[in-house]
């Protein structure tokens, strides 16, 4: 029997680090909690956090802070992500996630992927918000959608800085040299990345969000424990 990945919970190693985990609410690309997220928990392998660790220092130093929206993702959740794009039907959440993109062309496009790499426990989605940072409105399932290419005052009201998109925007914005991003976002982007980088980890460049630890522990090792507590080891131990 192969060990397991020595995930910690995120927050019992850096409590300062904010969390919005979007797989275990409705508030994500398929409309609904996602197979696999019984607690809306970060969890990474102990290298990772403790890399995230120090990105957060660094980002303290410049009155922002990290907030993760997804850490971990067992494979469960990356075939649950298969099944719903097989059903072409499914669509409630396109006008938010990827109006601009047909559902059936996300997997070709990179948007979506399985195997993914935060199945290995290293990888995560991020951004930065403000200290102190703003409160956030719940979301409400079946409110108004408005798509996440809008301008920031205009689409779902996160308590993140501007990116220029919103969280998991299936879109060519979402790229994170898109030169159609300008200004104030451009500079987040640049720097997260600049942040990021510095703390060891890589980018994907269709997602600004995205970031794997360039150490990661398992890097050929796709685990599908539950985003759960019992899948965690205590942070002392």
């Amino acid at each position: 029997m192969s060990p397991g990945p020595g995930l910690v919970v995120l927050t019992d190693v850096d409590p300062r680090i904010r969390t919005d985990i979007r797989y275990a609410t409705a508030h994500n690309f398929v409309g609904r909690p996602v197979a696999g997220y019984p607690e809306p928990l970060c969890l990474l392998t102990r290298r990772a956090a403790e890399a995230l660790r120090r990105v957060q220092d660094a980002a303290l130093a410049r009155a922002r802070s990290l907030k993760v929206y997804d850490c971990y993702r067992p494979q469960r959740a990356a075939d649950d992500f298969v099944e719903w794009a097989r059903q072409p039907g499914e669509q409630r959440m396109k006008a938010e996630f990827y109006p601009r993109v047909a559902k059936s062309e996300l997997f070709d496009e990179g948007y979506v992927g399985a195997p993914t790499a935060h199945s290995r426990g290293s990888t995560l989605d991020l951004t930065l918000v403000d200290v102190p940072t703003p409160t956030q409105p719940p979301y409400a399932p079946g409110q108004p959608l408005v798509s996440c290419t809008a301008a920031k005052g205009q689409r779902f009201p996160d308590n993140g800085v501007d990116m220029g998109t919103g969280f998991d925007c299936f879109d060519p914005l979402a790229h994170t040299d898109s030169p159609r991003i300008t200004g104030v976002a451009r500079d987040n982007r640049r720097l997260l990345r600049q942040l990021m980088t510095d703390g060891g980890f890589v980018n994907y460049d269709r997602e600004w969000w995205h970031y794997r630890y360039r150490d990661e522990p398992w890097p050929d090792t796709y685990f599908d424990l539950p985003v759960a507590r019992s899948s965690a080891e205590p942070v002392g131990g």
